[in-house]
């Protein structure tokens, strides 16, 4: 059901930790500088929640955008090689500008540059955590950033709104806020005057027959209202309420005035391990299951153990993330594996106390430990 917001918003006032994300179309112009008025306004607004005893994380695009003009682009470059070498130069911009404008606050700025490891492998997961922990409690602001310079596979995160919603969940934040161009969901294109805004989401039903559109036409940015959406369900289902609007309407997001879309939270916060393998990993393979097994994972939460598989794909190793799927190839789970995907093939089928007996106590555990396993069945 969607409902006006009525009076201030509860789950947004009371936030005493809060998460926002900007986008590159907010704060840079058609040209690809960053526009410091658009950069002072942002910045404003959340020095204004500060004030207010709230702590604050910036997750910041914009570094390829602000690298564009000094290095006389016109346009966001294809290749990866040219859009490093902007991020290279652009954030650097990007921080002294964010460092100048807090500094009119009183506030100082840390930056932290996180790459796709930093939030699936757990070692790493625990360091951004220390380091972001560290930076509030000692009364800075971090600003975070994709570590654009050094991707090597894609160079964004989903235009870094999923990057926000995992560290929303990285530091146990109250609340999301999503900034953009757009001043949230809208039933339709928000350029016809038949669409109307959606105020408030409480669950997956309330999406239903609504186009969710791509990337503006601006060209700076990557994403578009998909990935925030996408990111919205992320941090809903860990039991982070997000607010989606226009950068325009920051201060009066942060207030919890009746502005842009409010997604309710949907579900209560889980392992860190499992936010990371449903929507930070990548699988490595794949591994094939039988309908007992399928049953056992999936209604009995079970661990996948060597008799319950039929086949497997992929050059994992141990320690990698596969997913688990039934004899249709359907998708049911996603798992850490125990064993590099060459010995599985002589394991199918037989007991774990079958192996132990024949080829030692290391063969008897399990494929994929449920405490390493999250569900991805819809």
């Amino acid at each position: 059901m969607l409902t006006g917001a009525g009076a201030a918003r509860e789950d947004v006032t009371s936030a005493r930790r809060i998460v926002v994300k900007v986008g590159s179309s907010s704060l840079t112009s058609a040209r690809g500088g960053l526009d410091a008025d658009r950069v002072d306004a942002l910045v404003d607004a959340i020095a204004a929640r500060r004030a207010e005893g709230a702590q604050v994380v910036l997750v910041s695009s914009g570094a390829i955008a602000a690298g564009l003009a000094p290095l006389g682009l016109s346009r966001r470059p294809r290749d990866l090689a040219t859009q490093q070498a902007a991020a290279s130069v652009g954030q650097g911009l990007l921080v002294a500008r964010y460092t100048a404008s807090f500094a009119r606050h009183g506030l100082r700025v840390g930056q932290v540059l996180l790459t796709v490891d930093d939030v699936t492998r757990r070692a790493h997961y625990r360091n951004a955590y220390n380091t972001l922990d560290k930076l509030l409690a000692m009364g800075a602001v971090p600003v975070v950033n994709e570590n654009d310079t050094v991707a090597t596979e894609e160079i964004r995160f989903g235009d870094n709104d999923r990057l926000a919603a995992l560290v929303a969940h990285v530091v146990h934040a109250d609340l999301l806020v999503l900034l953009s161009d757009v001043d949230g969901l809208y039933d339709g294109d928000p350029a016809k005057p038949t669409s109307a805004r959606v105020a408030s989401v409480s669950g997956a039903q309330d999406l239903e027959g609504i186009e969710i559109g791509k990337a503006g036409k601006a060209g700076l940015g990557t994403g578009g209202m998909v990935t925030k959406v996408e990111a919205a369900g992320i941090a809903t289902s860990a039991g982070i309420p997000v607010v989606l609007t226009a950068a325009r309407f920051a201060s009066d997001a942060l207030a919890g005035k009746d502005t842009g879309t409010l997604f309710h939270r949907t579900g209560v916060r889980t392992a860190d391990r499992l936010l990371w393998l449903a929507h930070a990993s990548t699988a490595r393979g794949r591994l094939t299951l039988d309908p007992g097994a399928v049953r056992a994972v999936v209604e009995r939460r079970s661990s996948l153990l060597p008799a319950g598989i039929t086949g497997v794909q992929g050059g994992f190793v141990a320690g990698d993330p596969v997913d688990l799927v039934d004899e249709n190839g359907h998708i049911v789970a996603r798992g850490l594996v125990n064993f590099d995907a060459k010995e599985l093939p002589g394991l199918f089928g037989r007991s774990t106390r079958e192996l132990a007996r024949e080829l030692g106590p290391a063969y008897e555990r399990e494929v994929v430990h449920r405490d390493d396993l999250v569900l991805l069945r819809r």
